[in-house]
Parts: structure tokens; C-alpha cells; sequence
């Protein structure tokens, strides 16, 4: 048996892992280097391009828990993840160059992965295929994709934040603290006074950006990855209330409470790089750097990495797929990934677990897994394949109609409720304490 895997990133790396640990052949296509995607620097397969962080590890937190299904399910990545694990309190984050050459080495000494620098531009039909090519997949593929689900490809813009060298940021400013004190002091932290985040702000908001595409012009930005500057457009203390927020974060040799706050986390091994945390950004890099420059204790950073902004490309799975993955029009062909309009690091390694759990299971005539919504993964999945929550009532003729998706990653508001009393509920870590029990629980009763 042979499996066509397209794309090598997150979800099509770990894919093809959980085919090869079961015995089955896999042919992995990565069109980089031979040609680019304008986000990604390196040739090297589950490549991070944006954050360097899959979010919380925490249990009660959705993202946390979703890591922990993975365990339990025997995801490959998320092993590798912890491996290369650098500090950021309750966060995990990693050394991303180290973790995508650790994947990449798997990959390659796997006698039963064939890892094949080359565009596909095509899907194939002879032979089963996982697509899991990503927000970024190519046009000429993304073309074919597009004849296949019969329907517009959706669209949305990610961003990028810029990256710095720790060395050069000012200590005398800058100070050391996780928010509240929880966990080590992880973060470095860039304090601003009222007039300083004045200052801050006007250039912000006055800045020049990087012109969009005409194609790009109509495409819609996801709330939970905008640019620093569209958050900024909203309000003048939005960014206060949200990626700057100085709540929890004391400068312990002043004791001062500051007016905003400018988080950076470790971004490599070394700890010699940061990123600076919720910068993502579509400014000109002129204009980024007087922008960076102007944050006390970021006075003379050397910037390393700029910001960029990219469009994402994602398919409507609510009408293309099953919870399962696999595709309605077409036995053994299965998605799996952002494209399948899922977000964030941790969910498109999830989805492509369970696409090569799933692949396995329909070619050993096994009965495949449709997770339950009790479950994080089963959630994520139900959700975006399902067209219910879709659903409106058009105030104009009374007829019934359907909103565009929009990704979604972890959060608890899609897992399937608790019955619970009023004391309990009003209980939020312990509400989800028992949430992550219960899906762990479901997890380790399959038998796979």
C-alpha cells in the first residue's frame, strides 16, 4: 500500500509519520525550495512561519488540552514539540529551527517515507492522496483544488511578527516576568508610560503599509491573528486591552504599574532571538523599524526578521469533507490542515494525526475514528465539517442562508457542554478540569 502526501508541513509531516509507524508506504511532496511560498525561509519540512508557540500546555486551557488528546493518541510532532521546548511559562514554545530539522531527519531516515522535492499540480487519482498543503498552497494546485470542491476558495490574511536580537535590547529598560508571576520569568517585557504609548501609537497608525494585490483586496483578516495595525485602526486603548496589556506584569525594581506593556518570547535554543508577542504586522519594514525603535528598551534592536503579511488559502469542509476528514465526492482522499480551515500550529498538527489515522484505518478495512464532540479534536472537527452553526435567517426575504467559515482553532465554547450546577459552572478552571478529564477519558477508552 502507498499513500500520496502532499506538503511536508505540520499536519502532511505528521500525516505521513503516523502511515509509516503503521507499515505503509508514503510518498511526501514538498514543492519548496524549488519554489517558494514568500512566508517560509527554509527547505526544511514543519516549518513555523508565524509565532514560534502552539499555545498554552495547561489542560484546562483548550489549547493544552488538545496537546494532551495528541499524546494520547500517539501524535509524532507534538513528541518532538516538548523535545524542543524553550521557556515561556505555561506556553509551549519552541526552538524552531531545532524542531523543524529534528522532524525533517525523522522523515528522512524513515525507509518507509520517500520525501519528493516537487510541486504537484495536480491531485492524482491512482493512488490514495492526504492533501494537506496548507494556507499557502500554490496556485496552480489551489486551481485544481478548486475544481474539485466545485466551489470559491475562501480566503483570509495571516501575519508575521518581526524577530529580534536579544542582545541587543536595552536591560536597563526591558525586564524579565510572566504575567502574575505564573510559571518562570519567560518574557522579556518593554514598558511604556502614557506618553510613551502615545508616541507609539501615532506612528502605528500612521505608517505606511505594503499595498494588497488586487486579488487580495476582498479578503478578509482572522480576528484572532490581525495586524497590529488593523487592532490598532479599532480604538486607541485596543491594544492596551489586548497584545499590550500591562495587567500582571510589575517591573519588580520599580514597582511601577505601567500603561502598556511590549511582550517578546524566546523564538530559538539559544535564547539569543525574540519575537515580539501579537506584532504581526503588514507594515513597510521602514516604517516597522521606526515603529520597533520607538519602544522603550527596543531603542537600537536589531531587527532580524520583519513582519510580513500572506493570504491563506482554506476550503469550505463543511460541504467537501466528513468529520473524519475524508472527502464526500471521493473515497480515500482526505485533508487535513489549516486549508481544511482550521487554525493555529497545534490544530493543523491534530487534524493531520488523525487524516493518517484515518487513511490507515479505511486501507486496513478498519472502522475509521469520528471523534466525539466531548473531545477537543472531535470539536475542532464536527465543527468545521458541519454546516449547522452556518446557518441564518435572511431579515431581508425570511429565506434560510448561509454565512461564509471563518477558522477556528481550541476553544472550549465548541466542546460538547457539561451538565453541571450553578456553583460548578461559575467555577472556570474546575468546569475545565472536568471537561479535559472527560475527553481524556473518551480518548483512552478507543482502541486504535
Amino acid at each position: 500500500m502507498e499513500v500520496i502526501v502532499i506538503g511536508a508541513g505540520l499536519a502532511g509531516s505528521e500525516a505521513s509519520l503516523q502511515l509509516a509507524k503503521r507499515n505503509i508506504k508514503v510518498k511526501l511532496y514538498e514543492m519548496r525550495p524549488e519554489r517558494t511560498t514568500g512566508a517560509h525561509v527554509t527547505k526544511d519540512c514543519a516549518e513555523f512561519v508565524c509565532s514560534n508557540s502552539l499555545g498554552s500546555a495547561d489542560i484546562t486551557n483548550a489549547s493544552g488540552l488538545l496537546k494532551a488528546e495528541m499524546q494520547e493518541l500517539g501524535g509524532e510532532l507534538i513528541k518532538i514539540a516538548y523535545e524542543c521546548r524553550v521557556p515561556a511559562g505555561n506556553a509551549l514554545a519552541i526552538d524552531r529551527v531545532g524542531f523543524s530539522k529534528k522532524v525533517t531527519e525523522l522523515i528522512e531516515s524513515n525507509d518507509n517515507i520517500e520525501l519528493i522535492r516537487e510541486e504537484l499540480t495536480e491531485i492524482p487519482t491512482d493512488k490514495p492522496v492526504i492533501i494537506a498543503s496548507g494556507p499557502l498552497t500554490s496556485d496552480n494546485l489551489a486551481e485544481k483544488i478548486q475544481e474539485f470542491t466545485k466551489s470559491e476558495h475562501l480566503h483570509f490574511f495571516d501575519a508575521i511578527a518581526p524577530i529580534v536580537e536579544k542582545d541587543s535590547i536595552n536591560f536597563d529598560v526591558a525586564f524579565w516576568a510572566s504575567r502574575y508571576d505564573k510559571g518562570e520569568a519567560s518574557y522579556i517585557n518593554c514598558p511604556m508610560n502614557k506618553e510613551q504609548y502615545a508616541k507609539f501609537y501615532e506612528i502605528l497608525t500612521t505608517a505606511e503599509r505594503i499595498e494588497l494585490k488586487e486579488f487580495e483586496k476582498n479578503a478578509k483578516f482572522f480576528e484572532s491573528c490581525l495586524p497590529v495595525e488593523v487592532l490598532a485602526s479599532r480604538g486607541v486603548d485596543t491594544l492596551r486591552f489586548g497584545p499590550m496589556k500591562p495587567v500582571g506584569l510589575v517591573d519588580k525594581r520599580t514597582e511601577i504599574e505601567n500603561w502598556a506593556v511590549v511582550q517578546l518570547r524566546q523564538d530559538d535554543a539559544a535564547k539569543s532571538l525574540f519575537n515580539l508577542v501579537g506584532f504581526q504586522t503588514n507594515l513597510k519594514w521602514g516604517a516597522q523599524k521606526e515603529l520597533v525603535h520607538s519602544i522603550p528598551g527596543l531603542e537600537n534592536a536589531n531587527i532580524v526578521r520583519y513582519g510580513v503579511m500572506h493570504r491563506n488559502t482554506f476550503i469550505n469542509s463543511s460541504q467537501v469533507l466528513n468529520p473524519t476528514l475524508e472527502t464526500k465526492e471521493r473515497e480515500n482522499l482526505f485533508f487535513a490542515g489549516q486549508i481544511t480551515g482550521t487554525e493555529g500550529y497545534t490544530e493543523s498538527i491534530a487534524t493531520g494525526m488523525l487524516a493518517g489515522i484515518n487513511m490507515a484505518r479505511k486501507l486496513f478495512n478498519q472502522e475509521m475514528l469520528s471523534l466525539p464532540r466531548e473531545t477537543m479534536l472531535g470539536a475542532i472537527t464536527f465543527y468545521i465539517t458541519d454546516k449547522a452553526h452556518l446557518e441564518h435567517i435572511s431579515s431581508r426575504d425570511n429565506s434560510l442562508r448561509y454565512l461564509p467559515p471563518q477558522p477556528i482553532n481550541s476553544n472550549w465554547g465548541i466542546v460538547e457542554h457539561l451538565s453541571l450546577d450553578k456553583k460548578l459552572r461559575k467555577d472556570k478552571k474546575l468546569k475545565n478540569q472536568m471537561l479535559a478529564d472527560r475527553s481524556i477519558q473518551v480518548i483512552s477508552d478507543l482502541v486504535l
